[in-house]
């Protein structure tokens, strides 16, 4: 449905597009729009291979890995377009908007720029709203980037209307400064997003779809297994490999005494059983918890080797 909207749109805008560096950026802006959709589509028939002997962890970064290249896209144009409008504004360039033949009339192509953009501005605030519920009952962080396009896409119609109607007025440059708005929101959506991409392949803590909070799938793996009767301490790294986790869990055993096989593998079932999004998870008995959880033990040589 995003797509096809899309696909509306902008053949919409390009055909009254004229000489406005406000509908030009709002036409990239919905070309861009094209990015997060495709990259979710593709990400997810992706990560739903198997794991294979190359790759073990099996293929859900795809989804990371998605997110980073719409993210990149966005980052891109939006400074493109920020070099370009800002170097009009310099110039004090005077774009031209004239008028078409329509039903036999002679109209400003101003209005149906305007009409063009008030007709698209409602409907992605309505499809953003929707994958927004998808993105957190997902974990989906394109998902989670493209309903917040959508959402936003109102601000870009209504800038892109003062823009129009300030040039009508003889406001010369309104029509830059809008531009000048709409791609300061690209580059913002697009820096955002980037940061997020980076962060979760550089294997940060597992947090929330929008980034706000971590996890608190987190929380609650270490609670479920401090109550365990044979578990004194527990701690739990998590790693965001898309929309599942990787867990590895340290278990510090009281008393000393390491469970039986049949007692691991039914504590991993438990935490499993927490969430679908604990796609996979280690348990590790230890004698003391790992610096970085709070113990006070040495960091792993892997961690402490840079």
């Amino acid at each position: 449905m995003t797509i096809g909207f899309l696909a509306v749109t902008t053949t919409l805008v390009l055909l009254v597009m004229g000489n406005s560096q406000a509908m030009k950026a709002a036409w990239i802006e919905d070309m861009l729009s094209f990015a997060p959709p495709l990259a979710f589509l593709l990400a997810v028939r992706i990560a739903a291979r198997p794991p294979t002997a190359g790759y073990p962890y099996g293929y859900h970064r795809a989804t990371g890995v998605g997110h980073l290249v719409a993210a990149v896209a966005l980052c891109t144009m939006g400074g493109f377009l920020l070099i370009d409008s800002g170097l009009g504004l310099l110039k004090a360039e005077h774009p031209p908007i004239g008028a078409v033949q329509l039903f036999g009339q002679s109209i400003w192509l101003g209005w149906l720029m305007m009409a063009v953009m008030a007709i698209t501005a409602v409907p992605p605030v309505l499809l953003g709203r929707a994958k927004m519920k998808l993105a957190r009952e997902l974990h989906n962080k394109v998902l989670y980037a493209d309903a917040d396009m959508n959402r936003a896409d109102w601000v870009t119609a209504v800038g892109t209307i003062i823009g129009v109607a300030g040039i009508g007025i003889g406001l010369w440059w309104a029509d830059a400064a809008a531009a000048l708005f709409i791609a300061t929101g690209i580059l913002r959506d697009g820096y955002r997003n980037m940061r997020a991409a980076i962060t979760d392949l550089m294997d940060t803590r597992a947090m929330t779809y929008d980034d706000a909070e971590p996890h608190p799938l987190i929380g609650q793996l270490d609670d479920h297994l401090r109550s365990l009767p044979w578990v004194q301490e527990a701690g739990s790294r998590v790693r965001d490999q898309g929309h599942v986790f990787h867990v590895e869990s340290f278990i510090v055993p009281r008393g000393g005494q390491v469970p039986s096989l049949a007692v691991l593998e039914r504590t991993r079932d438990e935490c499993r059983g927490l969430d679908w999004k604990v796609q996979d998870i280690v348990l590790v008995p230890v004698a003391e918890l790992p610096a970085e959880m709070g113990g006070a033990g040495q960091r792993h040589q892997s961690e402490t080797n840079r």
